[in-house]
């Protein structure tokens, strides 16, 4: 079960699970704790997973004030001072990713190695057009489902909406009691759309594993280069038959990739 913390100003909600080395699991736009299941259940046997919800998604609250990405990595900085954690494998997908950069960034002591899924330095003209599309979307659409529905095209493979997966998603999502306000949507967006980490990058020394899903249509795979291309001695490897969340849609396999990263960093460490 999880609890909420006590991290700076936030009081954030967490779930931690397993023992081992420390992960930090970090996630994108309105993603909860339920986003990293698949992770929380598959390598809770070799390591010490700590996931949570992002200021203003699930059960944190979002304060007033302006939406940074700078300060979602300072929330999970003082997550992990207040949960005892020295330093930690950090794994974000999407704009956890990004968040997950400015913490290596911002507290490069707290982070042991980098896992970074479906992430960009700084949004291309049409990954911006996207946010944009989306930031609208959720403001416009006839319901929640309507949302999900069209969000979704663009998260998951067409394999995953003919397969009934995408559907049991958004039943999932629909019955979730901790909804995400639409003006909290759309301020985790505009924290993203003009932010731009190209230049500082190569100031990473955390070991980095960069993934792209070779049929993600947002994050798509050069973006996801220019990261690792950018970060000394990154890894960077294409996922050619996912989409934008392969560790939903093929967990053993993404598990066994950072399992097998992690081994790695920790024998090299």
């Amino acid at each position: 079960m999880g609890e909420h913390v006590g991290a700076g100003d936030l009081d954030i909600w967490t779930e931690q699970v397993g023992q081992g080395p420390d992960v930090l699991l970090i996630g994108g736009l309105g993603d909860t704790v339920e986003s990293w299941q698949f992770q929380l259940d598959g390598l809770s046997d070799r390591y010490r997973l700590i996931a949570f919800d992002n200021r203003g998604a699930g059960r944190t609250a979002m304060p007033d004030g302006p939406v940074s990405v700078e300060m979602m990595a300072d929330d999970a900085a003082a997550l992990l001072r207040a949960v005892d954690v020295s330093s930690a494998h950090v794994a974000g997908f999407s704009g956890g990713s990004i968040i997950a950069q400015e913490l290596a960034l911002r507290h490069p002591e707290l982070v042991r190695s980098l896992v970074l899924q479906s992430t960009w330095p700084v949004m291309d003209p049409y990954l911006r057009s996207w946010a944009r599309f989306i930031r609208w979307l959720v403001a416009v659409a006839p319901s929640e489902r309507a949302f999900l529905e069209g969000f979704y095209l663009d998260i998951y493979t067409a394999r995953a909406h003919n397969d009934g997966s995408v559907d049991q998603t958004i039943q999932e999502v629909l019955a979730f009691p901790h909804k995400q306000a639409v003006e909290d949507v759309q301020r985790f967006l505009d924290a993203f759309i003009d932010h731009d980490t190209t230049d500082r990058l190569p100031r990473i020394a955390a070991p980095t594993l960069v993934l792209a899903g070779g049929r993600d249509t947002t994050a798509r795979p050069p973006l996801c280069r220019a990261v690792a291309e950018r970060i000394p001695d990154a890894l960077f490897e294409v996922m050619e038959e996912e989409a934008h969340q392969p560790f939903q849609e093929v967990p053993d396999e993404w598990n066994a990739r950072v399992d097998a990263f992690w081994r790695d960093t920790g024998t090299r460490g």
